[in-house]
């Protein structure tokens, strides 16, 4: 275990875990408002500075993978979050409606999670649970 800058919790560090959490959290504000969320993105790069985007004029799957192109492509970068909507199967047999974030950092396990909601565009009536593990993802960086 480090006790540096860079502690581990589990195997991702409070500075991912704060990025990660900070975009899961605008992403839940952007559904309990009725927008639309496409594909967040945000990198943090190596020297401290952000790029973070959003992509909304595709489909789920091209923009998610121009998302995943992005943060490959980018020069520098040393944590990102990548947060979207979709659908979680329930023990019911059915479909949950998602937020999804995938996230990593150089030089360690890249994990994905998600978070069901209900109730998009009701404000104060919108709820959302504490988020899930969703399993390991393929580096990006």
């Amino acid at each position: 275990m480090c006790v540096d800058d860079n502690t581990y919790y589990g195997t991702v560090s409070q500075q991912l875990d704060d990025l990660s959490s900070t975009l899961m959290g605008d992403a839940l504000d952007m559904l309990a408002e009725g927008e639309y969320v496409g594909v967040l993105v945000v990198i943090q790069k190596e020297d401290a500075s952000y790029d973070s985007m959003q992509f909304t004029n595709d489909g789920i799957d091209a923009m998610l993978q121009a998302a995943r192109e992005r943060v490959r492509r980018t020069h520098g970068a040393l944590r990102y979050a990548i947060a979207y909507e979709g659908a979680i199967e329930s023990e019911g047999g059915g479909y949950a409606d998602a937020l999804i974030m995938e996230f990593g950092e150089r030089g360690r396990p890249s994990f994905s999670a998600f978070s069901l909601f209900e109730g998009r565009g009701c404000g104060d009536g919108f709820a959302w649970t504490d988020p899930a593990p969703a399993g390991e993802e393929e580096p990006l960086i």
